[in-house]
């Protein structure tokens, strides 16, 4: 986004923007509601017979139940205090190092990029003759231009990708400041673009108020980790939307202040929920996370990882989703 926009990646973020991946949560008291006919409950085990990737459907795209996480690209990451980290990572990540990484993804059966990259794996895919999708963001913002709106939906939809998402960053200010019909139109104009139209949050609100207004999204996308990690945020000093900025007890270290309300609402939702944040940043394992996520109702994650973590990590997604229990949200992907 150009840096004019108020709600830009580096604004939000200031100087460790935007990535890892998210997680879920296990255990809520809620029972869950009947799922309706659009969004029946998929089983779990719909497996790629080349690769034995899990996969979920949204719309008619085959996603991989594990997504890259598009700080890879962006070169934005989480890293609490140690200010050296941004410059390692941008100084490995460089371009070729990003497209081996996607040559990576695609042969452990990871065949989609969440949210950053588009301009690099559509040269990948021409270069390669591959097909590797994204799922792309769009912002919606207060008093915008309904032309400007369509165009920004429109150029990121001709790009060709399976789905599109409203960015978290912009639900969370719009729910916050009351304009739930201005989040809605915005996702009413995208879904005329004729693929799924998800929305976006790190606030649990964002979903709440989504479901409140009958928002017609096909999907959330939703922070959702553990939350016993040593910098994490106490309980105590937790607020929503913490993390907008200004807060002195908010210091890059918490994208999620309450997994268990988290899962308990999102179970009675029956949507395809992507989860991201789902490792902290960084600050919680794999084994941890993806189970927590996978257990608490995700049904897709998106994880930021470098090439020499994307084998192992979808080798473990692929051994814990064929023996995956205590998972109490019906698989809606």
């Amino acid at each position: 986004m150009p840096s004019s926009n108020p709600l830009n990646r580096r604004h939000f973020l200031g100087s460790s923007a935007a990535a890892l991946a998210a997680g879920a949560a296990i255990g809520a008291a809620e029972q869950p509601a009947p799922p309706t006919a659009a969004h029946t409950p998929a089983p779990p085990h719909q497996v790629d017979p080349q690769t034995g990737m899990p996969y979920g459907m949204l719309g008619k795209a085959k996603i991989s139940r594990l997504m890259l996480g598009g700080n890879l690209v962006s070169g934005f990451m989480h890293c609490r205090d140690l200010k050296y980290v941004p410059q390692l990572f941008r100084a490995y990540c460089t371009e070729e190092k990003i497209l081996e990484t996607f040559k990576i993804c695609e042969e452990n059966g990871i065949n989609t990029v969440f949210e950053s990259g588009a301009a690099l794996i559509k040269r990948y895919n021409r270069q390669r003759g591959r097909h590797l999708q994204i799922i792309p963001h769009f912002v919606v913002e207060r008093d915008q231009d309904d032309g400007k709106l369509k165009d920004q939906i429109k150029e990121v939809v001709d790009i060709g990708v399976p789905a599109i998402y409203l960015w978290g960053v912009g639900a969370d200010a719009l729910i916050q400041a009351g304009q739930i019909k201005t989040l809605a139109k915005g996702v009413e104009v995208a879904k005329k673009c004729g693929i799924p139209v998800g929305v976006g949050g790190h606030s649990l609100r964002v979903p709440m108020e989504c479901e409140k207004a009958q928002v017609p999204c096909d999907f959330y996308v939703k922070t959702l980790h553990l939350d016993n990690y040593p910098t994490a945020t106490p309980k105590k000093l937790r607020k929503d939307l913490m993390w907008q900025g200004g807060d002195p007890n908010f210091f890059d270290n918490m994208w999620c202040i309450n997994p268990e309300e988290t899962v308990a609402f999102m179970r009675r939702v029956r949507k395809p929920w992507i989860a991201f944040k789902v490792l902290a940043a960084g600050a919680i394992l794999p084994r941890d996370g993806f189970a927590y996520a996978f257990r608490g109702g995700a049904d897709f994650i998106a994880v930021g990882m470098f090439d020499f973590q994307v084998k192992e990590d979808s080798d473990l997604v692929k051994r814990m989703l064929k023996h995956l229990t205590g998972r109490k949200r019906p698989w809606c992907a």
